[in-house]
């Protein structure tokens, strides 16, 4: 008797801010990998999406897909877990009364994930300010994240094809992420590269299936510091942490001036560029990008992608919008989750070392 098929894995998405483009792109995605196209295998896959079951219905309608929306629910791989709204909302119309539901969403994939229900979960925007303005201090996903789970350290880091370049590969880590620029030099500390390192080099094998990842790590300075005439931190903090790292047998290079290191001719060979603060970092990735790039929390104990991009209300509802970062977020989530359990998903560009 043949081995029987394997349950589908289980993926969770968050909607996000309801009156941005969450909700648009979320259906949008799912309506373009319907069924065996774009090499999902129909049965493989089930999504559950978390929101408002009416919003969600409104949105289609307002799109102008409710009936494919509908078709695509009763296919029975989409299945949507109804969080209810805080009060009705209006695309493009923001209101702290929804914050704490933004939250919820999170909230209940987080459960799922650690209860075993979900392999992974993509995450649509947020907008930081509602859930600020409903009275919860919130920075940003990525460190609500390390909250719920409990973990010290979690790294973000974005990756997407260069359509410039063949599409090779670029992936992008922060050492530090939502922090005002003066408070970044204080941030950097040689256990906190060190721990940095640790985790993009234990995600990049366990997540990604690559077996030696070879990282490219920034100076924090002009020039890298220049020898120490433009700043010291390349000499006292990240220099030794790159030599710590080094014999811990993690295979990360630098410090490289950051100006000239997000060069093809340089990233060639490298699986993934570690910079020092948010902008540095994402600036150059997003350039070459944008729309289609995936971001990635490493170093928690479940998988967790989202898009590359805000909340866009003045797109929600129009049509407008464009799905392709959500569609790269959910073919991502795919592949780390099947390195994670063996069965290797299909299709996502931020697999492999291109």
């Amino acid at each position: 008797m043949p081995d029987p098929a394997p349950a589908p894995l289980a993926l969770a998405i968050t909607t996000g801010e309801p009156a941005g483009i969450g909700p648009d792109i979320t259906i949008g995605a799912l309506l373009q990998l319907g069924g065996a196209a774009n090499g999902m295998g129909h049965g493989a896959y089930r999504f559950h999406v978390i929101g408002d079951a009416r919003l969600l219905a409104r949105r289609a309608q307002a799109l102008g897909v409710a009936h494919a929306w509908q078709r695509r629910l009763a296919d029975g791989d989409v299945v949507v877990e109804d969080v209810a709204l805080g009060v009705a909302c209006e695309a493009g119309q923001l209101d702290a009364r929804n914050g704490r539901y933004v939250l919820a969403l999170l909230d209940a994939a987080i459960d799922g994930l650690q209860a075993g229900r979900f392999a992974a979960m993509i995450t649509a925007p947020v907008q930081k300010s509602t859930i600020n303005d409903a009275g919860v201090p919130f920075t940003g996903h990525t460190e609500y994240l390390a909250e719920r789970a409990a973990v010290p350290r979690v790294v973000m880091m974005l990756a997407g094809p260069q359509p410039a370049h063949d599409n090779a590969m670029l992936r992008v880590a922060l050492a530090t992420t939502h922090l005002p620029l003066r408070a970044v030099p204080d941030a950097l500390t040689i256990p906190m590269l060190q721990e940095t390192l640790k985790i993009v080099d234990h995600d990049l094998r366990r997540h990604f299936g690559i077996a030696r990842p070879r990282i490219l790590v920034t100076g924090l300075n002009p020039h890298a510091g220049e020898s120490g005439h433009m700043g010291r931190e390349e000499i006292d903090v990240i220099g030794p942490a790159l030599a710590l790292a080094c014999d811990a047998d993690i295979d990360a290079r630098g410090p490289y001036p950051a100006d000239t290191l997000f060069q093809p001719r340089h990233l060639r060979d490298a699986d993934c560029v570690l910079a020092m603060y948010h902008d540095q970092g994402l600036a150059p990735l997003k350039y070459g990008t944008f729309g289609h790039g995936v971001n990635i929390t490493l170093g928690l104990p479940f998988i967790r992608t989202s898009v590359d991009h805000g909340t866009a209300l003045d797109l929600a509802g129009t049509g407008r919008a464009e799905h392709g970062s959500m569609i790269e977020a959910i073919r991502c989530a795919i592949t780390m989750a099947g390195h994670a359990s063996g069965r290797h998903g299909n299709g996502a560009s931020a697999n492999g070392r291109h």
